[in-house]
């Protein structure tokens, strides 16, 4: 989740440059997802780590699902324009709010920034073109993060058997994966605003699918 949050912060600024980010919902979304994150990182510090892995890629699979159901909603709200949302209407802050919690208690127990869950959300419910919500994910993904981190330092302080360690987070396995993640979440940004919309969704499905059949034992 540390290696998420500068990532998340870099990926966002990149989306905000082609006005993907939707700010306020990005905002409520993130708070919201802090508090949860912080409660689900409590939680999972009881929690098994087979059962972690298990739950971890099954929701990855449900997520890819329900994107794959969705695909006629989303292949009409793809091609929509971002000024569109110029106008946010009241219930959607709303909602956002009721939702961000209940995905940071999921982000705290998998250790995942929540994108797999924020974008499928803000498009079917929201009805986001797919470049808007991966933009305003990226952008609440760094708070509810921040709160898994909070929450994984406070009770794994003297739990860590490794080295160099603060709570669970391992500092030297950080250094490594951030150094790489960061610039590359650049390049990510930009080749998904050079993609067709239609296939970018199809690549966010075939990966959550892959991830999750790994996590599960099955691939």
């Amino acid at each position: 989740m540390l290696v998420i949050l500068p990532t998340a912060i870099s990926g966002a600024r990149e989306h905000s440059k082609h006005h993907s980010v939707q700010r306020k919902v990005a905002l409520i979304l993130g708070l919201c997802g802090l508090l949860g994150a912080l409660a689900g990182a409590t939680l999972a510090n009881y929690l098994s780590g087979n059962v972690l892995e298990m739950g971890f890629g099954g929701l990855l699979l449900a997520s890819a699902l329900w994107m794959g159901l969705g695909e006629r909603v989303i292949s009409k709200i793809a091609q929509g324009h971002v000024a569109e949302l110029n106008f946010l209407p009241r219930d959607t802050l709303w909602v956002s709010a009721v939702c961000g919690f209940p995905i940071g208690i999921v982000v705290g127990l998998t250790g995942i920034g929540g994108g797999v869950l924020i974008v499928p959300v803000l498009v079917l419910i929201f009805h986001f073109p797919i470049r808007v919500a991966v933009g305003t994910s990226l952008a609440s993904i760094a708070f509810t993060s921040l709160g898994g981190i909070i929450g994984y330092i406070l009770n794994g302080i003297g739990m860590s058997p490794l080295p160099y360690s603060i709570g669970y987070i391992n500092l030297p396995m950080w250094l490594c994966l951030a150094a790489t993640s960061i610039p590359l979440a650049q390049l990510g940004s930009k080749a998904a605003h050079a993609l067709p919309a239609k296939q970018l969704k199809y690549i966010f499905i075939a990966v959550m699918a892959y991830i999750g059949l790994r996590m599960i034992g099955i691939v």
